[in-house]
């Protein structure tokens, strides 16, 4: 007899699980089966059709797949959250037993949760890390601005600092920033580690504020933190060791000694400190900054192909940015904020100093003639020095993004800035700020003229070498000429060599007389003016022909790839839409300028008549 298939035994019925009874079948309470799901990055489904993954039930519940929960009963650290448990059930027995001896040695034996395992089982190679490690700087950093908490304590805020500091020191070390932007959330930076870019976010430093229940979760905010410390613990130790730098670091300055714990303006201080020492490293960076020489050679030798020549100029514009700052002395004023300030200059080579009477770390001061510039974010400063610049802090953002030691003239004390454009931007982006398109022109034609320049200089040099050769030719024949000459005239009768010259100086002039012909026809042809004709494109032919395309491409989509194909078109309405708001906003807002400006001329007017 045939076997029966019920209702929900295959297909999605059977391919999804609630989590209720997920946690049932691991059983486990509902916070342990969250804190497991992040360390094993587990996370929740949408089917295709609701109503049957959830056998005919109409309500919304959470589903997981079947075979994650499956691969979750094999998990070691379920049976360690069980124990931990039984612990709690023991020590809160002792606790209400008042029997403190127990209960300390309960606390003593409390089950660990170890997650190398999960490390090298997410990650199976270091470059998996790496391109996971910008959720875990920007938590990180998050974290290490936190006070100690109930959930959150002390020795995971300490954690957090400490791994913050080093992953800063070895992008100082490796000179691998790329990208720097001030926003409303914090200070965006982009470094480029082992060839992928890691993006992450340094929060603004404010005072801390509580937060309800309702709004922050801490609880799943911790797991993740004790998830991304021992992740950044593996990579800030693989990274040290690629560029032979000593790990752990040794820092002059304790970064969380008594002190800073007890004061937060000791704590900030001493982190930005440590910022500013080099730590001990061996002598490979010059072996280092000899493969970059030689690399580039070769790129030289080889410049005939498009890719090889936009390769070319790249490594020349990055090797010039990790060189911006350097021989640059920087003097941080105190109402600037240092840290950033002081991550950005010493990735780029510069030196940087502060006020040694308010914080410590600094390596020079004020006094010093050879500080080359001062980052002021008053109105006016009462005291200065002619022999350096001052300027406002978003200099160093914006001349990082273009690579170029901008003029500081619009930057002075007290000037209107110029908008800070984000570095962000891709290629293809269908709007482009008035602002960035101006710069990308003179960045154009900077390349233009530079490209012409060297080209001449390759036509001059192969200009040269071809008259040289032609003078070598014409002196070769003029010998052999005159070496047959004195032949004829010794061998036989001087009244035939004189014929035979004769004979020759006419053959010359005949021929420079249809080489002057040649060329003056070669001219005429040249000079010819040729009449022609103005075409008119038809917009609306135009825009016939492309939908007329646009038709002819959907209807050569397959069938499998219709819906793909939607999205994508979609995705361009949806983006040439936005860049149209944005123009039209743009506009709106110059012309309200240009409305203000008029408006206070008149005022002016007006009161110059009065």
């Amino acid at each position: 007899m045939v076997k029966r298939n019920h209702k929900y035994q295959s297909g999605e019925g059977a391919q999804y699980m609630t989590r209720k009874a997920a946690m049932r079948k691991l059983q486990l309470s509902m916070q342990d089966f969250r804190r497991l799901c992040i360390l094993k990055g587990i996370y929740p489904r949408e089917p295709k059709h609701r109503v049957i993954a959830q056998r005919g039930s109409t309500d919304i519940k959470i589903l997981y797949h079947r075979k994650d929960i499956t691969f979750l009963l094999h998990e070691p650290i379920v049976w360690t959250l069980r124990d931990r448990k039984i612990f709690n059930r023991r020590i809160a027995h002792a606790r209400a037993k008042g029997n403190n001896l127990l209960k300390n040695v309960r606390m003593a034996n409390y089950p660990e949760i170890k997650l190398d395992h999960i490390i090298k089982e997410r990650f199976p190679t270091f470059i998996d890390a790496i391109k996971e490690l910008d959720d875990c700087m920007t938590l990180l950093f998050l974290f290490s601005t936190f006070p100690a908490m109930k959930v959150v304590t002390r020795e995971i805020t300490s954690l957090a600092r400490r791994l913050t500091i080093e992953f800063m020191h070895y992008v100082i070390a490796s000179k691998a920033l790329r990208k720097v932007f001030v926003s409303i959330k914090g200070y965006y930076f982009q470094a480029e580690i082992k060839g992928e870019l890691v993006t992450w976010i340094v929060p603004h430093y404010y005072p801390f504020q509580p937060q309800r229940k309702e709004y922050v979760d801490f609880k799943i905010m911790k797991s993740f933190a004790d998830f991304f410390t021992v992740m950044a613990g593996f990579v800030n130790y693989r990274l040290y060791n690629s560029i032979n730098m000593v790990y752990p670091p040794q820092f002059s300055v304790s970064i969380d000694s008594d002190e800073s714990r007890s004061n937060e303006e000791t704590f900030v201080s001493e982190r930005i400190a440590a910022l500013n020492m080099d730590l001990l490293r061996s002598d490979r960076q010059g072996a280092e900054e000899e493969d970059e020489e030689i690399d580039l050679k070769l790129l030289d030798n080889d410049k005939d192909s498009e890719q090889v020549r936009k390769m070319h100029e790249e490594a020349l514009s990055l090797n010039k940015l990790k060189n911006l700052f350097k021989g640059l002395k920087f003097f941080i004023n105190r109402e600037v904020p240092r840290e950033p300030l002081v991550f950005i200059i010493r990735c780029f080579g510069g030196r940087v100093s502060w006020d040694k009477h308010l914080f410590v770390g600094s390596t020079f001061d004020e006094t010093d003639e050879t500080i080359t510039h001062q980052i002021v974010d008053r109105p006016s400063l009462s005291n200065q020095y002619i022999s350096r610049d001052y300027v406002q802090p978003q200099w160093i953002f914006d001349s990082v993004n273009q690579r170029k030691l901008l003029p500081t003239n619009n930057y002075f004390i007290g000037a209107v800035l110029p908008p800070h454009l984000s570095p962000f931007n891709r290629d293809d982006a269908i709007y482009v700020p008035p602002e960035e398109a101006a710069m990308q022109a003179g960045d154009e034609f900077e390349k233009q003229e530079r490209a012409e320049g060297i080209s001449d200089d390759e036509d001059e040099d192969f200009g040269m070498e071809e008259a040289r050769k032609q003078v070598q030719l014409d002196y070769a024949l003029v010998k052999a000429f005159r070496e047959e000459k004195a032949e004829a005239l010794n061998s036989g009768d001087p009244k035939e060599a004189e014929a035979e010259e004769q004979e020759d100086d006419e053959d010359q002039d005949q021929d420079q007389e249809d080489a002057t012909k040649q060329k003056r026809q070669e001219k005429k042809q040249k000079m010819a003016v040729v009449s022609g004709k103005v075409f008119k494109e038809n917009p609306k032919e135009q825009k016939q022909l492309t939908k007329q395309e646009e038709a002819l491409r959907a209807k050569m989509v397959k069938s499998r790839h219709k819906k793909l194909y939607r999205n994508l078109l979609d995705k361009q309405k949806k983006a040439s839409k936005e860049a149209h708001l944005l123009r039209e906003k743009r506009q709106q807002i110059d012309k309200q300028k240009r409305q203000e400006q008029t408006q206070k001329r008149k005022a002016q007017r007006k009161e110059i008549l009065a």
